[in-house]
């Protein structure tokens, strides 16, 4: 039986989650999310299933080790879980959703502990190829709350019966197991090549619940380590050209 947890998000695009823990009741974490707790909250950390299971959490992005926060006082405990980069928490009902949901790797941030995370490849060959971050996806089962984390604002889109929606890989979130998910080519020599879009989007197909970002960590990171890149490269020159000036001076006579 899943513990029924009550919990109350903090913040706006830094967000924590802080979970209240009746006596007994506990919440597993991705190690290294815990921001605070209360006294008489124990960690326990470790594989939670084996070697076997720590990997399999490792290749969908997720650290090996899982921390269980388990409440052992009388009365409400209380711990905080935050996400690794700026961004929003989503809360998942999984009995309302059906016991199963599919998300992006690494989006997993904490739940109850009913709650287990699993690998689920994708369907056909051409996601698996060119599904860029959407190549091992997460497959969270169970029937307590789940929370995952995404970047930017989060966009929920309710899916009609044989609805399409075409979508960046990167900025997909996560999905119902009811919704068909697949990688198409974008078509098109100039829109592959220069369209700064991918070559590959995502296309799903209803019916069911889909959440999209609208910055994913990966477009952020690409960003920054290209401003860092021409950052040191300006300096570089700069610093070439302050010596060339030194020395044509000394050599001047200056």
């Amino acid at each position: 039986m899943a513990d029924i947890l009550d919990y109350k998000i903090y913040g706006d695009d830094m967000q924590i989650v802080e979970v209240e823990l009746d006596p007994g009741e506990g919440v597993r974490a991705e190690a290294g999310a815990m921001i605070y707790m209360d006294m008489g909250i124990e960690m326990q950390t470790g594989t939670d299933g084996g070697i076997f299971a720590g990997f399999k959490r490792k290749i969908t992005g997720e650290s090996f080790f899982i921390t269980t926060f388990l409440y052992q006082q009388a009365g409400k405990g209380h711990v905080a879980l935050g996400a690794p980069y700026p961004g929003k928490i989503i809360p998942l009902d999984m009995k309302a959703l059906g016991g199963r949901f599919l998300c992006q790797k690494d989006a997993f941030l904490c739940a109850a502990r009913d709650i287990e995370i699993e690998i689920a490849f994708t369907k056909k060959i051409g996601a698996g190829l060119f599904g860029g971050e959407g190549f091992i996806l997460q497959r969270l089962e169970g029937y307590g709350l789940a929370f995952i984390h995404a970047g930017g604002t989060i966009i929920p889109k309710t899916l009609a019966a044989g609805q399409t929606l075409r979508v960046d890989t990167g900025c997909l979130v996560a999905f119902s197991a009811s919704v068909d998910y697949d990688i198409k080519f974008v078509g098109g020599f100039k829109n592959a090549l220069f369209g700064g879009e991918g070559m590959f989007l995502a296309d799903l197909t209803g019916p069911g619940l889909v959440y999209l970002q609208s910055l994913p960590f990966s477009r952020l990171a690409d960003r920054i380590f290209a401003a860092s890149r021409f950052q040191r490269v300006g300096e570089q020159k700069g610093i070439a050209g302050i010596g060339g000036n030194l020395l044509g001076g000394i050599l001047g006579g200056n």
